[in-house]
């Protein structure tokens, strides 16, 4: 089964930011240094699955933004 790199990203950004919001409420240093640890795992995995991820689009450049008004200079 092939996961996007979509859901990996989100699960990342909600683990780091998980681990921002134990810091502020002073949770103990054990858990706080295993969550960044499994974070910076994730992040390389992250990383890679997005660069390998095999993505397409029909759009281009010269497509710009989508909500951009096409003009005649164009």
């Amino acid at each position: 089964m092939k996961i996007s790199a979509m859901p990996i990203v989100a699960i990342t950004s909600l683990l780091l930011l998980l681990i921002t919001i134990l810091v502020v409420i002073d949770v103990g240093f054990g858990w706080i240094f295993y969550l960044t640890f499994i974070g910076q795992v994730m992040v390389v995995i992250m990383v890679y699955k997005v660069l390998t991820d095999k993505y397409t689009t029909n759009k281009t450049f010269k497509d710009f933004y989508e909500d951009r008004p096409i003009s005649d200079n164009d």
